[in-house]
């Protein structure tokens, strides 16, 4: 009778595995795989973040000749085991989804999976591999394990600021590699017969190394008017390297004023750039009254 009741509890569809129904599986390795903040979830995402730096360390030390020469099969069966590992992972965070397209498209979802493609696609072609170092991008997951939000929040302000600034950025860079040909095309001319400079291509990528002060010196203007030309456009490469930056830094001071006007406002001559700090307008000298918190009007009202 009580083995009948039990199997009546059931549901349909249900198995049982190791003693537990399915569910009570799905379950654990949800709190196990998204409960970060329980002590469990916690536990495993530190575990993890373990075998990962270890993953990494061993792609690292097969990529090195002398080491993969004495120890490559250990290391290789090592480098098997943790995407075997991070596979099965993988798929079973997927399995316990609530939302699975939500968790495979995510930015960590996208993370997961490229840990591991790469070493399947090694199987057809070893120099893949190598992309398997993408997998230190899992260390990520230590800002959300120990609750750095501060950081997360910062990397949003940041991203925010890149985003509002592209536009400017994009037409930058066209003017940019629009001047990169017209100066390469010029030095074609001028070095028509100096090695290096024997096509409009091989002149384009001598102005470009020029431009952005790389200077790797495998090509090298010879006439006398192409080397006045070559201080001209170095002398204009450290300025020009600067507009991005610049374009970058206006955007993020001007999401610290938004940020700033929010936060304090002078309530006699409406000046808004005022520091979160300031006791004082620095326009019209006015004293600023710090806002009445709602526990305190609540505590006047009793």
């Amino acid at each position: 009778m009580h083995h009948t009741s039990g199997l009546s509890e059931m549901k349909k569809g249900e198995r049982v595995i190791f003693g537990k129904k399915v569910s009570e599986w799905k379950v654990l390795l949800e709190r196990l795989f998204f409960g970060g903040r329980s002590r469990g979830g916690q536990q495993f995402d530190l575990w993890l973040l373990g075998v990962i730096v270890v993953s990494v360390i061993v792609i690292l030390l097969i990529s090195v000749p002398s080491i993969e020469e004495e120890y490559g099969l250990f290391l290789n069966i090592l480098e098997w085991l943790f995407t075997i590992i991070f596979t099965i992972e993988y798929f079973l965070r997927i399995w316990v989804s609530k939302e699975k397209m939500k968790y495979v498209t995510s930015f960590y979802g996208l993370v997961d999976f490229i840990s591991i493609f790469p070493a399947y696609l090694g199987i057809f072609n070893f120099s893949f591999r190598a992309l398997l170092i993408l997998r230190s991008l899992r260390l990520l997951r230590i800002f959300k394990i120990l609750r750095m939000r501060s950081f997360l929040f910062e990397a949003q302000f940041i991203k925010r600021a890149l985003l509002n600034s592209y536009r400017k950025i994009i037409i930058f860079m066209l003017f940019i590699s629009l001047l990169v040909v017209i100066i390469g095309s010029i030095m074609y001319i001028i070095e028509v017969d100096t090695p290096g400079f024997e096509s409009i291509p091989d002149s384009i990528y001598w102005a470009t190394v020029t431009i952005t002060t790389v200077g790797y010196g495998d090509v090298s203007p010879y006439t006398p008017l192409g080397k006045f030309l070559s201080v001209v456009v170095m002398l204009c490469g450290y300025s020009i390297i600067a507009v991005p930056t610049g374009i970058l830094t206006a955007e993020i001071a001007r999401g610290y004023g938004v940020k700033n006007d929010a936060n304090k406002k002078c309530p006699n001559c409406g000046y808004a750039k005022l520091l979160p700090t300031a006791h004082f307008c620095s326009n019209c000298g006015e004293e600023l009254i710090p806002p009445v918190k709602e526990e305190d009007r609540n505590e006047d009202n009793d």
